[in-house]
């Protein structure tokens, strides 16, 4: 061991397994209470449903054309105020989510009744479309396989370049760091009310490639600590290596964070509120990716890796 490491104060980082394993069950409970309580909204484009677009003159309230549309239909619908960027007009966007789409009968009834209501706002049709689900599931299945893939690749890159730690399943136990992850944005998808769409699958990928790289940086001091202390144990190995690998991993968290928030504040304060779906998330997945790295997958590993050793001692001795 080195002068720097013995003067160095070393964290327990594997040493709080029920901790994590507590943090883990709840995120779980989280995601299935906000699945079957909160009912997770899925965007039109994975379910399918009809848009709608009105050009518009002066002020319009949405919450009053959500009034109008289920009063004259019965159904919800997303609304959403913007503004034509070639034309300068203000325009009002309906988005029915439904299998069938919106009869051209009931868009006739429901164009009626906004105009009779809004009759000083003069508002126009400017656009109907039925938006086919097939795109937005071939889109989710297509990201799901690259996810799939890229874990597939990543036990296999992480078992070849730290086999002298464990090989295998470092990479296994990072790809349940990762899983982690992806839990955690759910979670934020769901609590935030955000709708499952195309941001959510960025947000993963994203986190994916972020928390693999803290991973891997964690993984390759351990294996360097590894040659410099033969004689230590590997709990404390990797809990040196991780000490080592704290203050680089806060100073990224927090630099990326910081520019996260200051992204959502911007946004916010500009109306463009659709893309909170994917700040938002994000920096809650950036916290998770630097606690996972740190604790999950590393606890993970170690557990598994002592639970191999005991075993094959257990073994040993029978044979005796």
């Amino acid at each position: 061991m080195s002068k720097e490491q013995k003067e160095q104060k070393i964290y327990n980082f594997c040493g709080n397994r029920k901790l994590v394993a507590v943090i883990t069950i709840i995120f779980a409970l989280l995601a299935v209470i906000g699945t079957f309580v909160l009912k997770t909204e899925v965007a039109i484009e994975f379910k399918g449903g009809t848009i709608i677009t009105y050009n518009y003159e002066g002020d319009l309230n949405t919450n009053d054309v959500e009034k109008v549309i289920s009063d004259t239909l019965g159904l919800k619908a997303k609304v959403g105020a913007g503004e034509n960027i070639s034309t300068g007009e203000s325009n009002i966007t309906v988005e029915f989510t439904s299998k069938e789409g919106l009869s051209a009968d009931r868009q006739n009834k429901l164009t009626s009744a906004l105009s009779e209501k809004f009759a000083d706002n003069k508002l126009e049709i400017l656009d109907s479309n039925d938006v086919n689900p097939t795109t937005g599931k071939e889109f989710f299945l297509k990201c799901l396989i690259a996810v799939i893939f890229a874990a597939f690749l990543i036990i296999v890159y992480v078992a070849i370049r730290f086999k002298k730690i464990g090989g295998w399943p470092a990479g296994v136990c990072s790809v349940i760091a990762l899983l982690h992850d992806m839990l955690v944005v759910y979670v934020a998808f769901v609590f935030f009310g955000f709708e499952i769409n195309s941001n959510f699958m960025a947000v993963i990928l994203t986190i994916l490639g972020y928390s693999i790289n803290n991973t891997i940086v964690i993984y390759d001091r351990i294996r360097e600590d590894k040659a410099l202390m033969p004689k230590a144990t590997l709990r404390e190995i990797t809990n040196t290596g991780c000490t080592q690998s704290l203050t680089r991993s806060i100073r990224t968290t927090i630099t990326t964070l910081v520019t996260m928030i200051i992204v959502s504040i911007v946004v916010f304060a500009s109306g463009y509120t659709s893309l909170l779906s994917f700040s938002v998330p994000l920096i809650f997945g950036l916290i998770s990716g630097a606690y996972s790295s740190l604790f999950v997958s590393t606890t993970v590993w170690v557990a598994w890796l002592e639970k191999a050793e005991a075993k094959k001692k257990a073994n040993k001795s029978s044979k005796k």
